[in-house]
């Protein structure tokens, strides 16, 4: 049996399925922005989550846990149809669209931090796992959280200002 026993795969599948909706939509935003004056961090945003995922399969790798990749496949296919949503708008891009997407994505980048902690106070008895590595891993998540907050802050002030 892997390092971690069945509980650890089966939440670090759980935190890659996520990773893999939280990549789409990072992407998403990124190209939805192109030519704006977010696309710059928006671009940096959605490359350090693909990143991040790729830490978590690297984490996974070293520990010896399966990848099982129909939850990250079933997730994607959700988050693509959750883009798919009814806010006001339908020809072109609502302004609501961005603060749900950045609601999204910070929740997401919230649990990303948590299964950081979580894999962080594993290192300690865990060999595998580097904690210096997992340390920086949760402090960029952070700074994510933060980059996301202002996003989401300025879209909400335009959208529920405005006329």
């Amino acid at each position: 049996m892997e390092t971690g026993g069945p509980f650890l795969a089966i939440y670090l599948n759980d935190h890659l399925a996520g990773a893999a909706a939280g990549v789409g939509r990072s992407r998403a935003l990124a190209q939805a922005h192109q030519g704006g004056p977010d696309e710059e961090r928006l671009r940096r945003l959605a490359d350090e989550i693909a990143a991040d995922r790729g830490a978590l399969l690297a984490v996974m790798a070293s520990l010896g846990i399966p990848v099982r990749h129909y939850k990250s496949i079933a997730l994607s296919v959700a988050e693509r149809a959750g883009r798919l949503k009814f806010n006001g708008s339908l020809k072109e891009r609502s302004p609501l669209t961005d603060v749900v997407e950045y609601e999204f994505l910070r929740l997401a980048v919230e649990g990303k931090a948590a299964g950081w902690r979580t894999l962080r106070a594993l290192a300690d008895r865990t060999p595998d796992l580097d904690a210096a590595e997992l340390e920086k891993l949760h402090d960029r998540a952070q700074r994510q959280i933060d980059v996301l907050e202002d996003l989401r802050r300025t879209a909400a002030a335009e959208v529920f200002t405005s006329g």
